[in-house]
């Protein structure tokens, strides 16, 4: 069985769309993971397939200085929906975002994003990329090019549609954050897998060795 990591967005323009389906082509580059695509709309209607998942990434733009308001509503209506009985504990988040300048307070989204994501009990994973394009030998198409770590970043030109921004670089950071996502989860869900087999196994042989013992004392 396929283990689901499902991305949850907001997206008004298009752009930040363009950075879930580069996240969803970052967890299909490892086998054994499935990705499930929602939008914050559609996620509040199928919280029986989030629980299913083994992860969640967030995605939503940047405006004023914090996720949409859309987005708000999701993590909002989920703490009546999800929050009271802990259903998200032990699995694991991670966030992206997309503004129109390239810093745009889009830490604080992420940020917002870590926190939502703790309030449920989820481990964050991080970016895990070394800030780029911050040298005279770097450049726009490097990964991280704008210098994130708690998540995958984007910047879209205002005066420019989802069909030309974000940028390659951009959209292949969040490809990265996908596949790390993926590849993080896999490895605790055939940890956990493993342990549940040896405690199976460890059982089985307890009435043995207790057979053993009795006919020890005959």
């Amino acid at each position: 069985m396929s283990t689901r990591i499902a991305i949850v967005y907001h997206s008004s323009y298009g752009h930040t769309r363009r950075q879930a389906e580069a996240v969803k082509s970052g967890v299909e580059r490892i086998d054994g993971t499935e990705a499930l695509v929602l939008t914050v709309e559609e996620a509040q209607t199928r919280w029986g397939d989030l629980a299913a998942a083994e992860a969640i990434i967030f995605g939503a733009p940047t405006y004023t200085g914090g996720a949409s308001a859309p987005f708000k509503a999701f993590e909002e209506a989920s703490s009546n929906a999800v929050m009271a009985g802990m259903g998200w504990k032990d699995k694991f988040a991670a966030g992206f975002t997309n503004s129109g300048s390239r810093s745009g307070d889009k830490l604080a989204t992420l940020i917002q994003m870590a926190l939502f994501a703790a309030q449920h009990g989820m481990h964050w994973v991080n970016l895990a990329l070394p800030p780029a394009n911050c040298s005279s030998t770097g450049s726009e198409q490097d990964l991280n090019r704008l210098g994130f770590w708690l998540g995958a970043a984007a910047q879209s030109n205002v005066d420019q549609g989802p069909d030309l921004v974000p940028p390659e670089s951009d959209l292949a950071t969040a490809q990265h954050l996908g596949q790390r996502v993926a590849e993080v989860t896999l490895q605790f869900v055939r940890g956990r897998n493993a342990r549940k087999q040896d405690e199976v196994d460890l059982q089985s042989r307890i009435p043995n060795r207790v057979g053993r013992q009795i006919e020890r004392t005959r």
